[in-house]
């Protein structure tokens, strides 16, 4: 069809696969390993691509053809569409062009723009209040008609405003006490029955655990916009919102310099995660199976770390064990008495490198360079020093 890529490794290929099937469409497809889990896996498997090499991507950040793709070069792919029919027609090999409506996971939520944006943008007013027993109440004492609404601003104010000394500020505690009307002659004003939503009270994380403004101030300021907040993918309408919101109304500003946000670990077929189901394997388990580190590396080097969902493989672990750890393992133990200038260079970059992400917080820029670290230790250095090592060692020995 076209011949863009033809120089590259694997070109032209067919392969076999399960998930391709001829009961809808052609029973053929192309594998475009960048961008599909599938075709990824599949190229995998036949050596058409590695684990240490990123794909070929013939497509720029903004979604546009680069070179080696001369015809549509700087064009969007979408807007290509129409163009590469037109060109596969005038070669005389299209057999059918058609719409068709389906499911495409397109990438509204661009990180750097428009994830959080685009909830902010649309979210709903929020009914902070609810009908509950259980909640922190909500510290309004109104008149019957609603004309005359106090809000309790603290304990001391309310021990004032009512003459009771306050001991627990619960419902079971306060839904008595009364505050008396400041027009005279009216009956006086009682606590509405509402309590906060308990997003409210999450939202007031900041506040409520150093018991801000009534003390800690200090501490308070010392420590307010945190350095970082850690949270899943689900918390983008839950608590990262209400923690906004609340600390926009109060300072005008955000209550966090970085968010770290990760996505939800899923079972092997897709499904959540279920004690009743008991579809995933005992933590305990694969630690002492395969090691912590193992586990860790699985988790970190996985979409999880980018806010995307994991579908957890047990195999994957094992994979990243036989690959990484134990080749890793065995190259520390045949040259542990050898100190190199190019291993320790290289060593001391990665550190630089890692040193400077984790500080912006792109911990998925770091695991690949890790599992890349281990690979050129392992797979060259070992590799071309191996004789001269032994050599050394013999010597010494004789």
């Amino acid at each position: 069809m076209f011949t863009f890529q033809k120089e590259a490794q694997g070109a032209f290929k067919v392969l076999c696969d399960g998930y391709v099937t001829s009961e809808s469409g052609t029973g053929i497809v192309h594998q475009a390993p960048y961008f599909g889990e599938d075709d990824f896996r599949v190229c995998l498997s036949y050596n058409i691509i590695s684990r240490d090499e990123a794909p070929i991507c013939p497509v720029d950040d903004a979604g546009r053809f680069v070179l080696p793709v001369t015809d549509f070069a700087g064009v969007h792919v979408k807007q290509a569409d129409p163009d590469i029919i037109k060109l596969i027609r005038s070669r005389g090999r299209l057999v059918k062009a058609e719409s068709v409506n389906h499911s495409y996971p397109f990438c509204w939520s661009f990180v750097k723009d428009k994830r959080f944006a685009n909830w902010l943008r649309d979210a709903r007013d929020w009914a902070v209040s609810r009908n509950r027993y259980w909640g922190t109440p909500i510290p309004l004492w109104v008149s019957e008609d609603f004309q005359e609404i106090v809000c309790i601003s603290s304990i001391a104010e309310l021990e004032k405003l009512s003459g009771e000394k306050i001991k627990d500020i619960h419902r079971d505690s306060i839904d008595h006490i009364t505050i008396p009307s400041a027009k005279p002659g009216n009956p006086p004003l009682r606590r509405i029955s509402e309590v906060f939503d308990c997003w409210f009270e999450s939202g007031s994380m900041p506040y409520a655990q150093v018991h801000y403004p009534f003390e800690n101030k200090r501490d308070f300021e010392d420590c307010f916009p945190a350095d970082f907040i850690a949270e899943g993918i689900d918390q983008t309408r839950g608590w990262f919102y209400t923690l906004l919101v609340i600390s926009t109304a109060l300072f005008g500003k955000p209550p966090f310099k970085n968010l770290i946000c990760n996505g939800l670990v899923l079972a092997e077929d897709g499904q959540k995660m279920s004690k009743r189901k008991k579809n995933y394997p005992d933590p305990m388990y694969m630690v002492d199976k395969y090691g912590a580190d193992s586990l860790r590396l699985y988790l970190t080097n996985s979409p999880a770390v980018r806010g995307e969902n994991l579908r957890f493989k047990e195999g994957d672990v094992l994979n990243l064990l036989k690959e990484v750890f134990i080749p890793w393992l065995n190259a520390y133990r045949f040259f542990v008495q050898q100190v190199e200038r190019w291993i320790l260079s290289f060593t001391q970059s990665l550190l630089a490198f890692v040193h400077k992400e984790m500080e912006a917080y792109r911990l998925y820029t770091v695991t690949p360079r890790l599992v890349k670290f281990v690979d050129n230790l392992t797979n060259w250095y070992v590799r071309f020093n191996r004789k001269r090592l032994k050599g050394r060692l013999e010597r010494k020995i004789v």
